[in-house]
């Protein structure tokens, strides 16, 4: 039985997001081991509500600032070779990756 990875991604932006999934899903289709995913997890949303008025005088007025954060799991057959081509990916720097053995 082969070994599996589990690779959780996540990011703020959804474009580059997508982008390093498919790099994975073209890497893992060329070297022909299975993968199952990208599997979207549920966005959190970060809500942050200020004060339009910088001294608390006047009108009540808020402003809510609002962070997305995405998330993606995929699961790959651990092959060497494989992997090697998965750590050579170029990733952007809002793009978080963790790698697990499962």
């Amino acid at each position: 039985m082969p070994q599996k990875a589990r690779i959780m991604l996540s990011s703020t932006d959804y474009v580059k997001l997508e982008d390093v999934c498919s790099q994975i899903r073209k890497i893992a289709e060329k070297t022909g081991v299975k993968i199952a995913g990208p599997v979207p997890l549920p966005t959190k949303r970060l809500l942050v509500p200020t004060m339009k008025s910088p001294c608390g005088e006047g009108t009540k007025t808020w402003d809510k600032w609002e962070m997305r954060i995405h998330k993606r799991l995929i699961d790959v057959d651990a092959d060497d070779r494989t992997m090697r081509q998965m750590m050579r990916i170029q990733v952007p720097d809002d793009v978080f990756i963790e790698i697990e053995l499962v």
